[in-house]
């Protein structure tokens, strides 16, 4: 599968980005209760700061999922961990459908890490999902991320994991400059 990505417009994207948020099968992303209003607030905080970016992918030009990353930093993991230069923070939200597509989910994390790892500045993408998810741990291990430990956020426990761009290209037998091996 292939996916364009877009920054996300905080107003024009708020309804669509409301309906897949609060959707019970989206219950990781902690905000089940949040109105039109608070998800509009929530990613104008976001687009507005230099730390952190959300972004629409894209499938046919139209929105099929949410990523955002972060620089931890600044932003989510401050005091939880020593980030190394290089290191950046992801979060990806594929919306629930009454159709699945076998395999979307994992080309979906595939083309997250893809699109961050074109930054030469990015050595490592560092992700910290909720301790009882298991199906998106068994996800990040599928495309290279090893968990470290487990951490406590304010909001929740999770599995601190790490993906190095060398991790991610031998997973995906591909060499560091793209060439497939």
């Amino acid at each position: 599968m292939t996916f364009a990505f877009r920054p996300l417009d905080p107003l024009k994207d708020a309804e669509l980005l409301h309906s897949w948020v609060t959707h019970p099968k989206a219950a990781f992303w902690m905000m089940q209760d949040a109105k039109l209003e608070d998800v509009e607030r929530a990613y104008m905080e976001i687009t507005a700061d230099e730390h952190q970016h959300a972004l629409f992918g894209l499938q046919d030009g139209e929105p099929v999922f949410l990523m955002e990353y972060y620089d931890p930093r600044h932003r989510e993991l401050v005091g939880l961990y020593e980030p190394l230069p290089g290191d950046v923070g992801m979060h990806f939200l594929t919306p629930a459908t009454d159709r699945p597509v076998h395999g979307f989910t994992r080309s979906v994390i595939t083309a997250v890490l893809a699109r961050l790892f074109e930054d030469p500045a990015t050595e490592r993408v560092v992700v910290e999902p909720d301790v009882t998810n298991k199906a998106v741990h068994a996800l990040n291990e599928a495309v290279g991320f090893v968990p470290e430990r487990e951490i406590q956020k304010p909001e929740k426990k999770a599995l601190l994991s790490f993906c190095t761009r060398e991790q991610f290209f031998k997973k995906h037998g591909l060499l560091s400059t793209g060439v497939t091996a």
